[in-house]
């Protein structure tokens, strides 16, 4: 009789391991793309392994102690751990975006900085080289230094030594905008008695038919 007995037990009890294997093998129920309820037999190994994730990450998802004891009923509700990677990833995305506007807002004006700087100083540098220093008004005559068989050249201008050095560098605009750059090398009784007054020289062909003009004059 106890034989029987144990028999039967024994039975009983392989029957039910069985069914708690089969009940283990079935995935929890899924509730949408980042939840399940739980079916009776299912652990966080079997729920990880059924989606793919790691036990560590599902623990974490559901605010469990990573390789602590996990226990879980029917019907309870797990987490999976897409939606959280999911924000994570965002908010990491979010940071990165701001982070390079960030960088480019602070560089973008440093470029435009120093593109307006570039064009500042290619200015100054432009207008340098085609102004000087206001002398103001002076009265402008032409002489060709060959027919006074002077060798001297076409470059340079005649002028009160005490007003202008020799060597000093004039723009001579005239009254009709005529621009002419010449150097002081010369001076005369004119422009000795007149310091408002330069001799420009010039080929005798070249020079105007009204013969004396005024100009603006600028030491460059």
């Amino acid at each position: 009789m106890k034989k029987v007995l144990s028999i039967a037990l024994l039975s009983t009890m392989a029957l039910t391991a069985m069914g708690a294997t089969a009940k283990t093998a079935q995935a929890a129920t899924t509730i949408d793309s980042t939840h399940v309820s739980v079916e009776a037999g299912d652990t966080y190994k079997s729920i990880a392994a059924a989606n793919g994730i790691t036990i560590a990450e599902l623990e974490q998802a559901n605010g469990r102690e990573v390789g602590g004891f996990d226990l879980i009923f029917p019907g309870e509700t797990i987490t999976l751990p897409t939606a959280q990677a999911t924000t994570d990833t965002t908010q990491a995305q979010t940071q990165t975006q701001t982070a390079t506007q960030a960088t480019t807002d602070t560089t973008q004006p440093a470029v435009q900085t120093q593109a307006t700087t570039a064009t500042q100083t290619q200015t100054q540098t432009t207008q340098s080289s085609t102004t000087g220093t206001s002398q103001g008004t002076f009265k402008i005559s032409f002489y060709d230094p060959a027919v006074l068989g002077s060798n001297m050249g076409y470059s340079g201008v005649a002028a009160n030594l005490s007003v202008f050095p020799k060597g000093t560098q004039l723009k001579i605009t005239l009254a009709d905008g005529t621009v002419l750059y010449r150097t002081v090398n010369d001076t005369g009784t004119f422009a000795y008695s007149n310091p408002q007054q330069l001799d420009v020289a010039m080929p005798n062909a070249q020079i105007p038919s009204y013969g004396v003009t005024s100009a603006t004059v600028e030491v460059i």
